[in-house]
């Protein structure tokens, strides 16, 4: 499943895989980023899966470590706004090419609320 496709769990597990989820709390319309290891050497990629409808990737980039030798490792950073309130999974698998199935996951379970402030009544 790719980033503009509906989220849907990738093996029915969705319980298990959910069970060490990091959770986040965030305001409709705000910015968050997540930051994740990745050795490009090695051929790793972090391949994020989530409803589109309610989560828009805004930037993914890739941050370098400074060395001497041919290693290509770094942080890599997804930067999303949350469209909608309510709870919404955010699946990170790492991936290599060579590979069906991934080398690890990182799930993250987002609860998110409508910024809106209530107004006073008199």
């Amino acid at each position: 499943m790719s980033r503009g496709d509906s989220m849907a769990s990738h093996d029915g597990a969705a319980g298990e895989m959910d069970r060490d989820a990091k959770h986040l709390s965030v305001l409709v319309g705000q910015l968050f980023a997540l930051h994740l290891w990745e050795d490009r050497t090695r051929g790793e990629l972090w391949v994020p899966t989530y409803d589109v409808d309610a989560v828009a990737l805004i930037s993914d980039d890739f941050l370098r470590t400074a060395s001497n030798n041919a290693v290509d490792t770094g942080t890599r950073t997804f930067e999303f706004r949350i469209l909608a309130p309510g709870e919404h999974r955010l699946l990170f698998e790492k991936r290599m090419g060579w590979k069906f199935t991934a080398e690890d996951r990182r799930v993250y379970l987002v609860s998110v609320r409508d910024g809106a402030a209530p107004t006073a009544s008199r």
